[in-house]
């Protein structure tokens, strides 16, 4: 089997994006890996949301970057995700809103009902916020859409991270399982929740928060039959949601309390089984999106956040390492803000290299600093509210969930102040350096 050959390092000088892109490359064996090293100035771990899309707000500023998978493929598996306004305004800046906003349906607003399908309160989007934008993206399409903005061969697939050291010249030293090694001027860790670079930089697990979902994607081949507005279904102790996707897909997922994350279960049939356990004789059109999810999208997560609580946790980077996304601040999905903010991470992190490499207003550490003191204040609370919010919703009594159903939701809860996180500005993207 061929050798595994990391790609050199991209140069970018034309405003054009190649839309080519090897999805199915051949994994190299570890027998016959390289054993010399290679040199990149900016490598990124990971190619999921963030590490992509930190990838494609780089290349829009003129820097090019080698981002490392551990997959043989782009993982386009699991369900989607929701973006707000704040989200489509990366996705613009990076020049990939137009295209998604094609795909996917605009979501009018929210209806909330019981376990027992009484109406409790419902919000439209526009009435709260003429700006608000909430679409549900699809993983596999953004992903795809992401991975095609950037060169063939930015993206090295089967290279799955070993080991990471500062070498004598300070820069980092990058060692596969293949056993190739990689020699990187910066490194950008946008490996996910259990984040190997996060770990090193003396990061503890995420904590686990008390509860699962369970997540999968209604597929109606001759056309859904749903309202595009997000519908919550609150019981004691569970909750579920669907949510119109495209014209013929929708994504539900229904919320649990479980003492721990308990075994790993891949098995479709367990998960449905389970699923409809969990909801049975709750509103029919949960049953039946359920019903119509192919085994392949249905997922089982336990719940998980990080909080950054300052003199706490380290940093968010260390000399030329820096963390994105959920390798720094996983949230949980409650205000539905993790992917919207590794996104607003990828073009805040962009501008402060642009300033240090390619203007030489600062050092790439002073960047990292300056990306961290930034983002944090914004991270940190999201993240505690989010969890908040979630442990508020799973609550068991019943005293309380009547209250919170007669009551709460319907007198008190409004739109506009829960959907002021979504207010997100940063400085434009210099696409004219490209």
């Amino acid at each position: 089997m061929a050798s595994l050959v990391m790609p050199q390092k991209v140069l970018l000088t034309l405003p054009s994006l190649p839309t080519r892109l090897r999805l199915k490359p051949i994994c190299a064996s570890m027998a016959n890996a390289r054993t010399d090293v290679r040199k990149e100035d900016i490598v990124i771990v990971g190619a999921g949301i963030a590490g992509l899309t930190t990838a494609v707000a780089l290349q829009r500023v003129g820097i090019g970057s080698v981002v490392l998978e551990q997959a043989d493929s782009l993982r386009t598996g699991g369900t989607s995700l929701t973006f707000f306004k704040n989200g489509w305004k990366v996705l613009d800046a990076i020049g990939v809103g137009s295209e998604l906003r094609t795909q996917f349906l605009d979501l009018q607003g929210i209806l909330v009902k019981s376990e027992y399908g009484r109406k409790l309160c419902s919000f439209k989007f526009k009435d709260e916020d003429e700006s608000q934008e909430v679409r549900a993206v699809e993983r596999r399409v953004l992903l795809e859409t992401l991975a095609k903005q950037l060169p063939p061969d930015a993206i090295s697939f089967c290279s799955k991270l070993k080991t990471i050291e500062r070498s004598e010249n300070d820069e980092i030293m990058l060692k596969l399982e293949d056993e190739s090694q990689i020699s990187a001027k910066i490194v950008i860790a946008c490996d996910g929740i259990r984040s190997p670079v996060a770990k090193w930089m003396g990061f503890r697990d995420p904590r686990y928060v008390g509860h699962c979902a369970i997540r999968g994607l209604g597929f109606y081949s001759n056309g859904q039959p749903f309202e595009p507005k997000v519908t919550y279904i609150y019981g004691r102790g569970v909750r579920a949601a669907y949510v119109p996707v495209s014209p013929t897909k929708v994504y539900w997922f229904v919320c649990f309390n479980s003492p721990s994350p308990g075994p790993k279960i891949t098995d479709a049939s367990i998960l449905r089984e389970e699923t409809e356990k969990l909801v049975k004789d709750w509103p029919t059109d949960l049953l039946n999106i359920i019903k119509s999810t192919q085994d392949n999208t249905i997922i089982r997560t336990p719940l998980v956040d990080r909080w950054l609580w300052p003199g706490i946790n380290p940093p968010a980077s260390r000399g030329n390492v820096v963390l994105v996304g959920d390798a720094w601040h996983p949230m949980t999905p409650n205000l539905g803000q993790g992917a919207c903010c590794a996104l607003e991470d990828a073009v805040v992190l962009a501008k402060k290299l642009e300033q240090a490499m390619k203007f030489g207003t600062s050092s790439v550490e002073d960047a990292f600093r300056s990306y961290e003191s930034e983002r944090w204040p914004r991270i940190f609370p999201l993240t505690v509210r989010s969890n908040f919010v979630g442990a508020l919703l799973q609550l068991q009594n019943p005293v309380v969930c009547s209250l919170r159903n007669n009551v709460i939701l319907p007198k008190f809860v409004r739109l506009g102040p829960m959907l002021e996180h979504t207010n997100f500005d940063f400085e434009p993207l210099n696409l004219d350096s490209v």
